[in-house]
């Protein structure tokens, strides 16, 4: 499981066995996590799922995600060429 970012006490990272799924990540703070598409053609991200999150921790993780957007889409590449 690399950790691709650590950013507010938000870790963002990947599961080594998801080589079949698109491109996403998996994020986590305390007992919150989820896990958001990238969808690279539209730049936009879609939610797969979330566990314990209100608007605002939503609103601050696709902020985050947006920002580091083109890193995440590198790393993911880079990570599943092994």
């Amino acid at each position: 499981m690399p950790t691709i970012l650590f950013i507010n006490g938000w870790r963002f990272f990947f599961y080594s066995n998801e080589l079949n799924e698109p491109i996403h990540i998996h994020f986590q703070k305390c007992e919150k996590e989820g896990k958001y598409w990238l969808l690279t053609k539209e730049f936009d991200v879609k939610e797969a799922y979330t566990h314990k999150l209100n608007q605002k921790d939503k609103r601050e993780v696709k902020k985050i995600i947006f920002e580091y957007f083109e890193l995440i889409e590198k790393e993911w590449n880079n990570f599943h060429k092994r």
